[in-house]
């Protein structure tokens, strides 16, 4: 495609698996292509480096596909936090109900015929040489589909990141913008469920620790995964809801054209992502028609209080929340985003950078992803980020760097 129609072609969204996403986007930048890239930007922590080096050197526009960092709770959050709402942050959790399709599988099913639909060897791109199987008739995903397509295939080691590749850019955007967050010392899978020698675990804790950060103290941050409801925190009040909000079911206005799909539910605290309403969260909490989400959101733990956020950065509010009640937002100090997607088109066409473009994707991808190498191994992984590699146990380093199958290469 880029051979033939590159001339007419200005910009590229990669939206495929994980383990395809550095080629893809590196052949596009090789050729002065804009790209926006989706979550969780690479597979690798290696890729993630070398597609923010490529970004740097073919100056093109770039975005990672973490809608939330445009988001005006995100913003509020880094600057409620930096105003000194809730003291020195030491412990932040975020949570989620992924993963959603099949992950802990300990057998791969016998090989079926290739559809005639499918081109098996292109779909493989990099990743080593298998038989395809459907899964057989036995087997069943909660999302449907074959046992690695269309969705599937995220819970596989070769090709996505499991739960943290799915929603960890986005739920922990806000930790990642509010506290500065750059490399951790340290990364550890403390539990986890259902473990495959080919697959994620089925439900998993991991803890990252960080240094310092100029006037900001070390931190803790605990990720959880596999979740049927949101977590129970110490400190937390009982009956405090966390992260995102009950939502009311959606209503179609009248003369508009049925929906494709089931409709998305809508919160009930005013605007999407914008501004957490405390009037409207008192006239409508009691309202029975709402619906609890699933468990996704944040807590940011000060010394001096809470503060817990949406998936996406919406609905920043402090805990208790009856503190928002009088509650008045610090003055804004970083710049406000037109929408993700807009802030990329403005970047492609001359604009300022995007919010998340790699310089601010990549890094935050890769420490990301050290959780992803974290699931694999019993222990702490001690992490040099300097040098690019664990201190403390090689067979790990051995996951830092993806491995191309004959006829692929990354440039």
């Amino acid at each position: 495609m880029l051979d033939e129609q590159g001339n007419s072609i200005d910009a590229v969204i990669v939206a495929i698996p994980d383990f395809m996403h550095a080629t893809a986007a590196m052949w596009a930048m090789e050729r002065g292509k804009h790209v926006y890239v989706q979550k969780p930007l690479t597979r690798t922590v290696w890729e993630a480096r070398q597609l923010m080096e490529a970004a740097n050197k073919y100056k093109v526009a770039t975005q990672m596909g973490n809608q939330g960092y445009s988001n005006e709770g995100t913003r509020q959050a880094a600057e409620m936090i930096w105003a000194g709402e809730i003291g020195n942050v030491t412990e932040v959790h975020a949570w989620t109900d992924r993963p959603i399709w099949p992950q802990g599988l300990t057998a791969i099913p016998a090989p079926d015929p290739v559809p005639s639909t499918l081109d098996w060897d292109l779909w493989l791109g990099i990743a080593e040489q298998r038989p395809y199987t459907s899964g057989g008739p036995d087997y069943k995903s909660p999302i449907g589909g074959h046992f690695y397509q269309p969705e599937n295939w995220r819970g596989f080691f070769d090709f996505g990141c499991g739960a943290l590749g799915d929603m960890a850019c986005h739920i922990l955007g806000a930790p990642n913008l509010a506290l500065q967050l750059g490399n951790p010392t340290s990364v550890e899978c403390v539990q986890k469920e259902g473990v495959s020698s080919f697959m994620f675990p089925a439900k998993s804790v991991i803890r990252y620790d960080f240094p310092a950060r100029g006037s900001m103290p070390p931190v803790k941050l605990f990720w959880h995964d596999g979740l049927k409801e949101t977590p129970k925190i110490p400190g937390v009040p009982e009956g405090e809801l966390l992260g995102d909000l009950p939502r009311r079911p959606w209503s179609r206005p009248a003369g508009q054209a049925a929906p494709q799909g089931p409709p998305p539910p809508r919160p009930f605290t005013g605007m999407i992502g914008r501004v957490f309403n405390w009037e409207t969260f008192q006239k409508e909490k009691g309202d029975p028609d709402l619906v609890v989400p699933p468990p996704d959101g944040s807590l940011f733990i000060g010394d001096k209080g809470m503060i817990t956020t949406g998936t996406y950065g919406e609905q920043t509010r402090l805990i208790p929340v009856e503190k928002m009640a009088d509650y008045r937002f610090p003055p804004p100090l970083l710049t406000r985003s037109p929408g993700h997607y807009r802030d990329w088109i403005r970047a492609c066409k001359g604009g300022d950078p995007a919010c998340s473009n790699f310089n601010v994707a990549a890094p935050f991808a890769e420490w990301m992803l050290l959780g992803v190498i974290a699931l694999r191994f019993d222990g702490k992984l001690e992490w040099d980020a300097a040098k690019m590699r664990f201190t403390n146990n090689e067979q790990a380093n051995k996951y830092l760097k993806p491995t191309f199958r004959k006829g692929w290469t990354l440039t």
